[in-house]
C-alpha cells in the first residue's frame, strides 16, 4: 500500500510539470494544437534532439545518484549546482594548463582532470560535514551557502583568467580534440557518459539494498537515534556519504566539459544541481528508479525548452515547469518526512 502511495506522488510529481507546461502552450502559443503537437512529439524527430535529451538525462542521473546517497544517509545536499559547477572549472582548467599539455600524457591528463574534480565537490560537501560536527549546523543550509559563495568565486575567477581575457570574459578556452570525448549519436552531445550514469544508478542501488554498510546508511537516514544506540559509526557514515554525494555532483561538470561544452563557461551548471534533486525526490531517492524519472524529466525539459525556441515566448517556460516539478516532489518528500 505505501509503494502504491509513492507511486502516485511521483507520477503526480511529474504531471503537475506536464499540466503546467501544457497550459502555458495553450493559452500563450500562437498556435496551440500544432505546439502541442511538437512538445509531445518533437524530441523525437531527430538525433540531435533525442541524443541531446539522453544526455540531460545522463546528467540528471549522475548527479541524482550523489543526491539520493545523501538523502538516503539522512541529509539533504543543496549545493549541486556549486559542487557541478566546481568540478567543471576544475576540469576545464587542467585540461587548458600547458604544462598538463605535453604530448603522450592525455590519459594521465584526464585522469589527474577527473581526480582533482571528483576531489573539488568532495571537499565542499565534507565542509558541511565538518560544521554539522563542529557547530551543529544543518547540512541542507550550509551546503547551499557554501555553494551560492562559491560560484560568484568561480565567476570571478573565470573573468580575471589571462587565458580567458585573450578570447572572452565568459569562459575558459576550449580543452584540446585529444581531450574530448566522442559523440555516440552525431549531431547530438551524447557520449558514453550515458552508459556510466546508468551503471552509477544500478551500482548505488544494489550497494544501497544488498550490501550491508549500505543497509546501515539507509537505516541510519531513516531511524538515527536507532543506528546511534546500535553503535553504527553514523558521523563516519554521514561524511563518507556527503563527500560521495559532492564528487558524484562534481562528476556531472566533467562529464559536461568533456563531453558537451568542451569549456567551463558561466552558467553552464544552471539548473542541473536542482534538476538532478527533483529526479531524486520524485522516486523517493531510490537509485534504479532514478533513470526512468530522469528519462522523463530530461524530455519534459527539452520538449518545452524547444517549443519554448519555436514559438519565441518572451518568458522561460523550462524554468517555469522545473520550478513546479521541484516544489510538487519537495511537497511530496517533506509530506512523507512529517508523518514518520
Amino acid at each position: 500500500m505505501k509503494k502504491n502511495i509513492g507511486l502516485l506522488k511521483s507520477v503526480l510529481s511529474l504531471l503537475a510539470g506536464l499540466l503546467v507546461c501544457m497550459a502555458i502552450i495553450l493559452i500563450f502559443a500562437k498556435k496551440p494544437l500544432q505546439a502541442l503537437s511538437s512538445f509531445f512529439t518533437g524530441t523525437f524527430t531527430s538525433p540531435y534532439y533525442f541524443g541531446g535529451m539522453l544526455n540531460s538525462a545522463a546528467f540528471l542521473m549522475t548527479a541524482g545518484c550523489g543526491a539520493c546517497l545523501a538523502i538516503k544517509s539522512g541529509s539533504m545536499n543543496l549545493g549541486g549546482e556549486g559542487q557541478v559547477y566546481a568540478g567543471g572549472y576544475v576540469t576545464a582548467l587542467i585540461l587548458t594548463t600547458p604544462i598538463f599539455l605535453q604530448q603522450g600524457f592525455s590519459v594521465l591528463t584526464q585522469a589527474l582532470a577527473l581526480l582533482l574534480c571528483l576531489a573539488s565537490g568532495a571537499a565542499m560537501a565534507l565542509a558541511s560535514a565538518f560544521l554539522k560536527r563542529a557547530r551543529n549546523a544543518q547540512v541542507l543550509l550550509t551546503s547551499f551557502l557554501i555553494s551560492a559563495g562559491l560560484i560568484p568565486l568561480i565567476d570571478s575567477l573565470i573573468t580575471s583568467s589571462k587565458s580567458s581575457s585573450e578570447q572572452n570574459l565568459l569562459s575558459l578556452p576550449f580543452i584540446q580534440d585529444s581531450f574530448k570525448w566522442g559523440q555516440i549519436l552525431k549531431p547530438s552531445p551524447l557520449t558514453f557518459s550515458f552508459f556510466i550514469a546508468l551503471a552509477l544508478c544500478l551500482l548505488l542501488s544494489y550497494f544501497l539494498l544488498r550490501n550491508t554498510q549500505g543497509k546501515r546508511i539507509c537505516i541510519m537516514g531513516t531511524a538515527p537515534e536507532f543506528a546511534k544506540y546500535a553503535g553504527f559509526p553514523c558521523e563516519r557514515y554521514s561524511s563518507i556519504c556527503l563527500a560521495a554525494s559532492g564528487a558524484l555532483h562534481s562528476l556531472t561538470g566533467f562529464f559536461a566539459v568533456t563531453g558537451t561544452y568542451y569549456t567551463c563557461h558561466k552558467g553552464f551548471y544552471m539548473n542541473m544541481g536542482w534538476n538532478a534533486l527533483s529526479a531524486a525526490l520524485i522516486v523517493h531517492a531510490e537509485p534504479a528508479l532514478l533513470i526512468p524519472s530522469s528519462l522523463l524529466l530530461a524530455w519534459l525539459y527539452s520538449s518545452a525548452d524547444r517549443v519554448n525556441l519555436t514559438q519565441g515566448f518572451a518568458f522561460d517556460i523550462s524554468g517555469i515547469v522545473q520550478g513546479c516539478v521541484l516544489f510538487a516532489a519537495a511537497f511530496s518528500f517533506i509530506r512523507k518526512g512529517e508523518a514518520k
